[in-house]
């Protein structure tokens, strides 16, 4: 009989719940959605992005990703090893005021998130644009894999995530 891997369960949970999101609670509009294997590597990759319905202009990410070595370690069923998937939240929003917003953007995910990792920012731009917006790419990382475990987690982090879409939809581009 086939048995799912952690993969495949937290993969259908985080797309259950955010699939109720858009089509029954119509709270976001899920704007992509990647579902990859890599098989050079043997790699598996799951995302994905929305937005709040009133404002398209700040995208949330919720990525899974998942290697060999995971895979490798769930079929085995090593002693001492716990297989899990790496989990990452991303957003991405145009900001103007670079020095400004990006340490606003800081001060939000400290509030709503008390991440144990430092969020990272990547701006880019345009070259040659006057009074260029930058496209802030903003990455939440966790210093440890997810599992089934944490699967009564989803609803609680899903609503980090739809908070910090609201207080950066506040911030002004200007």
């Amino acid at each position: 009989m086939f048995d799912p891997t952690v993969f495949e369960n937290l993969k259908v949970a985080f797309e259950n719940h955010v699939y109720d999101l858009d089509n029954i609670d119509k709270q976001i509009m899920i704007t992509n959605r990647i579902d990859r294997m890599e098989l050079s590597i043997m790699s598996r990759l799951f995302a994905l992005q929305f937005s709040r319905v009133d404002d398209e202009d700040v995208v949330a990410e919720i990525r899974l990703e998942s290697s060999v070595k995971d895979l490798a370690n769930e079929i085995l069923e090593l002693p001492d090893v716990v297989p899990g998937c790496v989990l990452q939240i991303f957003f991405y929003m145009p900001i103007a005021n670079v020095s400004t917003q990006c340490r606003q953007i800081e001060d939000i995910l400290q509030n709503i998130w008390k991440p144990e990792l430092k969020p990272l920012q990547s701006l880019s731009y345009v070259y040659g644009e006057e009074n260029a917006i930058h496209t802030n790419t903003i990455e939440l990382r966790f210093n440890r894999k997810i599992n089934e475990d944490q699967m009564d987690d989803i609803p609680e982090l899903i609503g980090h995530v739809l908070q910090t879409l609201d207080e950066l939809q506040h911030m002004s581009i200007a």
